[in-house]
């Protein structure tokens, strides 16, 4: 693992805490439904409602920023619990609540240790102002060496353009090989079908698989996907890919 230079790291899911920042962020509609309703007691079910509007719109409108889906989906997904209309307020709020969403606990310690051996680089779905807010936030405290976002590319993840667009970048930017890249994710749909297209190693974070941990929605399961990933590393948390770097390094 030492023998890169550069870590090429998914945002929200990886670093961000996704699936509890939306949830959470959705308490308006939430709140509305009857307390028996299966997205009331499960997290992971009114989440892949959410992906499916998601997926959808990333499809049919991939150059369309980041905030302005989350804007949309959250209509429509009021539109698909039958609950009364949201104002275009409201339906901007939740947009715009992509800022607080929470890092995980390990991020920042973690990217902050990793820093000191690779050149650190995002590839993430959302537009620059949105990322702007994260950083200003829960990635407070952490330099990146590079940020490509889905508006600066024109398409979302998985899409085989943005990880072309990250390989021509990297080496442009910052005078990165494609195989000194090591693409740390926790999707393996978004992330680790198409990086193994492109080319690219990996490291799997995988976020919601451990002991007591609640179940991950998003990214799909590796049951599912492992005939088409091949992932050269997989670690618990960014935490636990920072200490097997240190313990490489010791050796």
């Amino acid at each position: 693992i030492t023998a890169f230079t550069c870590l090429t790291l998914d945002c929200y899911g990886t670093l961000i805490d996704w699936e509890r920042g939306i949830y959470n962020s959705l308490a308006p509609l939430l709140t509305q439904l009857a307390p028996t309703h299966p997205f009331r007691s499960s997290r992971a079910a009114c989440l892949r409602a959410f992906m499916t509007q998601e997926s959808q719109l990333q499809t049919t409108h991939p150059s369309a920023p980041y905030s302005d889906l989350l804007a949309a989906i959250y209509l429509a997904l009021a539109a698909e619990l039958r609950l009364p209309a949201p104002s275009a307020s409201d339906a901007a709020a939740f947009a715009a609540s992509i800022a607080s969403w929470p890092a995980y606990t390990d991020t920042v310690p973690a990217l902050q240790r990793l820093a000191r051996r690779y050149k650190l680089v995002i590839l993430s779905n959302v537009d620059r102002e949105s990322f702007a807010g994260t950083l200003a936030g829960g990635l407070a405290g952490v330099t990146f060496d590079a940020v490509y976002t889905a508006q600066d590319i024109g398409s979302y993840k998985p899409a085989a353009r943005n990880f072309e667009f990250l390989i021509e970048r990297c080496g442009s930017d910052l005078g990165v090989k494609k195989e000194e890249i090591l693409h740390t994710a926790q999707s393996l749909f978004h992330d680790h079908v198409p990086a193994g297209r492109a080319g690219l190693a990996s490291a799997w974070i995988a976020r919601g698989t451990g002991p007591g941990e609640e179940e991950s929605a998003m990214g799909g399961k590796i049951e599912d996907l492992e005939d088409r990933v091949d992932l050269t590393w997989r670690f618990g948390s960014m935490g636990a890919m920072a200490d097997a770097v240190d313990e490489a390094v010791a050796k």
